[in-house]
Parts: structure tokens; sequence; C-alpha cells
């Protein structure tokens, strides 16, 4: 009965994602609100990441086509009427095998807070064929 998720004659709509070995992980980290933030396993390269924390803050998202370079500062906000935001500095690495928080910003990093996160991989190995 709660207006935020039930509201009478407001439409809702509800993204759903799950883990695909090899392709996707989803999942939730906590947030320790230093420089050296927390190391995400993934299982895979990232290329797109999706992240929200649960402190009210606002979605972000982060991806290797706009930012090739490591040590990413780009990430869009699609709860937002902004183009790419790039003034927090370095925010994110993608890793071989997951991603690394390397910021205090309360958006990927808040002290305390859990952050949940939908991220595909940039290649995938799960059912691949050697030729």
């Amino acid at each position: 009965t709660d207006n935020a998720v039930n509201k009478n004659s407001t439409a809702v709509i509800a993204y759903l994602f799950t883990s695909v070995e090899g392709y996707s992980k989803c999942g939730a980290y906590t947030g320790n609100g230093v420089a050296d933030g927390p190391f995400v396993y993934t299982g895979f390269k990232p290329t797109f990441i999706i992240m929200k924390a649960t402190n009210g803050n606002n979605w972000a998202i982060f991806d290797s086509a706009r930012d090739p370079e490591n040590g990413m500062d780009q990430r869009l906000h699609p709860n937002l009427n902004n183009g790419t935001n790039s003034g927090a500095g370095v925010t994110i690495d993608f890793l071989s095998n997951g991603f690394k928080i390397r910021t205090t910003d309360s958006l990927e990093n808040p002290s305390g807070y859990d952050v949940v996160y939908y991220a595909t991989a940039e290649r995938s190995f799960k059912y691949a064929n050697a030729r």
C-alpha cells in the first residue's frame, strides 16, 4: 500500500536482472567511504555497470565505450536530465575479474551503505568455441 511503489493511477516500471555466469553479474557491496574502495569480483572484465546506492543517491552508469581508459571518470545518471558527468575525478577501474571503486564519493562508495549493481562482460567466454 506504500505510495512509493503502489500509488493509485501511477505507472511503475521495474527492471529485473539476473546473473549469467561469464556474461553478467548482479549483486551488492558495502561502501567504505575511503579512496581505496571495495573490490567487487564478477569473474570477468566488465564493459558496462549500472549501480545505485541505498542512501538515496542517483543512479550511475559506467561503460568502456565512452571511457575506454582505466581510471574511469565519466558516468551517466539515467534518472537525471544531463549528459556525462566527469567532474568527480577517477571513480572506478574495470579489472580483468571485476571492478574496483577509487573514490570517496557517496554515489559509488557511501560509507556503511550498500550499493546494488548490474555488470556485463566485455567478452563472454562461458560458451565460446575455439576455431
